[in-house]
């Protein structure tokens, strides 16, 4: 590469010598923007577009460019650029060094391209880079151990490319980094100890489809702040799973499939809520979820070589029957059974024959009309009290549905399908939360569907569930998921709804391993907030029970692939506590599910929250939402995070994007220093973006009775545009 590099440079002094009005025009950091462009082979997309066809050399400052951002720095006059976002543009070329000049590049974007060659170090003298997205190219070589000197690298995603060697030890020197993707590489060796447990702030690790072998590391289990999912799949890790990995959170889900793991699962913390996918393809792994046990697994340790038959039979005593001890035994199980038949026949006849029980209640034994004369017999001669006491007959029917083998309900006559099918399909993690884990599954049709199990209990409560369960599924909206159908048994409660395929608005914004997303324009970001505004509007307006939501965020903002929004998981709070149990114990559907504890709530605070959902006691009403819904536009608009400040002056908590937002219009301050700077080429949307500030500045009065219906705010929004 420094041949490369040496002609690249000879090249550019070459141009400046030649156009002499280049260097009174262009910028320092756009120079070194114009090394890019060079080493790219920019040839026009199928629309016939360039990504660089912007890029004049002629220009002051590179500010304008397609996929730059800069930002005015204090030392300097003119600013500098701080994001480089060129991504899905089919770019066939390599990453020259010059960037690395760009001391305040913050953010390098450059993902689903065709890029090739290795990562230039150079690169890493841009100290001020946090996030580096490459995600989806051909690089090749080895990951740079100087990547570490990168003081502030937050975000690292490298995956789908072609990158080998191993996992340099110095990586434990990243200790700010949150997100490390190097799935779909080449890189292989053993992982070395000692890396994990400086990475106090990782989140997201994923190591997948790449030629790792040798143990699992012990000390992964001490990345306490990992979310998500740990992805080490597709690998070639051996020898047991460390118990640490237990004392991971949580909320932290596994992928430890096609490896060449060993021996038994642990059964402590973490693992009691990770379901049998997890361990697939693991042939010598044994032990729950997985349907083989260790005792019966002929991959238990062999035993010696001078062991005697009589010592095994000693060890497993029931080995070392004889077939004529087996027929004694099978006769005498026989004769016991008919002794028991012989004796209630009896009971029954006698009974049957005196005509002179009395009992109240319903028997449900047998069925039929004779039922409560069979249970009467039974329980009379016997000597037990058969006055079966209740207060309403529905409650001897909702606690024997409590006790019955389970039952699907369909709420759509066009969506059919057998309980078996559904849960025999493989299924695909989508999320956890207190409300329960939520499961993507493709039943035999083909057809997607959203699962989320609810947990236990709840057995004396089917009516009411079934109610409520009911109400929910009424209210039909473009902008609402739609509840299909749920199941009902003493040990699952699940609800089936349509599969959403985009994931959600948070995913929209930072990208499901946290990177930046390019494809949120300010018409899409309209969109979004249009749909939510009137489907919150129907909720509170038009469904049977005039609903409140209560968890208003983007997590609960579901997209489908033409950016259409979709409100989700409304009214669960309230079937969690008709099923009176948390979603967290072990065992039921794909085997497991989350813990739900006051401790993971409080970990968690809900910054879309208004000031009068955060006092305790208070009960919902819909302006919780028309004050969440505000936020939420806030956030397109800003591109920023509700964070709560760390210190209040008052009881009353107000998310910081809402006071900053509010101090920046009473300073007057300039419109393109609050919106979030992806928008401001946008130059058009202006009046627009401008009129939703004021929306979402009315729907965020800290006084519930000042903030406008969502119906009064879709109807708003719906002129904006027009």
């Amino acid at each position: 590469m420094k041949p490369l590099t040496l002609s690249l440079s000879f090249l550019l002094l070459l141009e400046l010598l030649h156009n002499p009005n280049l260097t009174l025009c262009l910028s320092p950091d756009g120079l070194s923007l114009l090394s890019l462009k060079s080493a790219i082979d920019d040839h026009p997309s199928s629309d016939g577009y360039s990504a660089f066809s912007d890029w004049n050399e002629n220009d002051p400052t590179p500010c304008h460019w397609t996929g730059i951002s800069c930002m005015n720095v204090t030392e300097f006059p003119d600013p500098r650029v701080v994001a480089i976002a060129i991504s899905g543009k089919n770019l066939r070329g390599y990453i020259p060094s010059e960037l690395g000049s760009l001391v305040y590049l913050r953010r390098l974007n450059l993902h689903n391209n065709n890029l090739y060659g290795s990562i230039p170090t150079q690169l890493f003298k841009a100290t001020s880079l946090h996030s580096i997205f490459l995600n989806g190219n051909n690089l090749s070589g080895s990951l740079p151990p100087s990547i570490c000197t990168l003081p502030r690298l937050q975000n690292l995603d490298l995956s789908k490319n072609s990158l080998s060697g191993s996992l340099f030890t110095g990586l434990n020197k990243c200790t700010q980094l949150q997100r490390l993707n190097l799935a779909n590489n080449e890189i292989s060796g053993e992982i070395p100890t000692g890396i994990w447990p400086e990475l106090d702030n990782l989140m997201q690790l994923d190591l997948s489809s790449n030629k790792f072998n040798g143990p699992i590391p012990n000390d992964i289990g001490e990345l306490k702040s990992l979310s998500g999912t740990l992805n080490l799949s597709y690998n070639h890790f051996s020898g047991s799973i460390p118990k640490s990995l237990g004392n991971l959170p949580v909320t932290v889900s596994f992928d430890l499939r096609n490896n060449n793991l060993s021996g038994e699962i642990p059964q402590t913390g973490s693992f009691v809520n990770q379901g049998p996918t997890a361990f697939l393809n693991n042939p010598l792994l044994c032990g729950f979820p997985l349907q083989r046990s260790c005792k019966n697994s002929a991959h238990n340790p062999p035993a010696s070589q001078n062991s005697t038959p009589e010592s095994d039979n000693n060890r497993n005593p029931g080995k070392g029957l004889s077939s004529g001890w087996i027929i004694l035994i099978s006769a005498a199980d026989a004769a016991g059974v008919a002794v028991v038949g012989l004796i209630i026949v009896y009971i029954y006849w006698r009974k049957n024959d005196s005509g002179s029980c009395s009992c109240t209640g319903k028997g449900k034994l047998g069925g039929g009309g004779d039922g409560k004369r069979r249970l009467c017999s039974i329980c009379y001669c016997c000597g037990c009290n058969v006055d079966v006491q209740r207060n309403e007959e529905s409650e001897m029917e909702d606690r024997e549905k409590g006790k019955g083998e389970g039952e699907l309900v369909t709420m759509d006559k066009g969506f059919t399908f057998e309980i078996d099918e559904l849960l025999k399909a493989s299924a695909y993690v989508l999320g956890k939360s207190g409300l329960g884990i939520v499961y993507k599954v493709v039943l035999g049709n083909g057809v997607p569907v959203a699962v989320r199990r609810l947990g236990e209990g709840g057995q004396q409560r089917y009516k009411e569930f079934a109610a409520e369960v009911q109400a929910i599924a009424r209210v039909k909206h473009p902008n609402i998921v739609k509840l299909r159908a749920y199941y009902w048994a003493p040990d699952e409660k699940l609800l089936i709804s349509d599969f959403i395929s985009n994931g959600n608005l948070t995913h929209a914004f930072r990208g499901r391993s946290g990177q930046p997303s390019t494809s949120l324009s300010w018409s899409t970001r309209l969109k979004i907030a249009k749909g939510v505004a009137q489907g919150l509007a129907y909720l509170h307006e038009c469904s049977p029970r005039k609903f409140v939501h209560g968890e208003i965020k983007p997590s609960n903002i579901l997209l489908d692939n033409q950016f259409q929004s979709y409100i989700s998981d409304f009214g669960l709070t309230r079937l969690i506590s008709i099923t009176g149990n948390n979603p967290s114990t072990s065992g039921g559907f794909m085997g497991g599910a989350l813990p739900y504890s006051k401790s993971i709530q409080t970990e968690r605070t809900n910054n879309y929250q208004s000031p009068e959902a955060r006092v305790p006691g208070n009960l919902p009403t819909q302006k919780w939402d028309v004050y969440s819904f505000g936020v939420v536009l806030l956030e397109l608009l800003t591109g920023k995070s509700p964070e709560l400040s760390p210190t209040t002056s008052t009881s009353v908590e107000i998310p910081d994007i809402v006071r900053w937002v509010r101090k920046g219009f009473e300073e007057e301050n300039p419109l393109s220093d609050m919106v979030d700077p992806t928008l401001l080429q946008e130059v058009h949307a202006k009046k627009e973006v401008l009129a939703v500030f004021h929306v979402a500045l009315a729907c965020t009065e800290v006084d519930p009775e000042i903030r406008p219906r969502m119906k009064t705010v879709s109807e708003n929004l719906e002129r904006i545009g027009k």
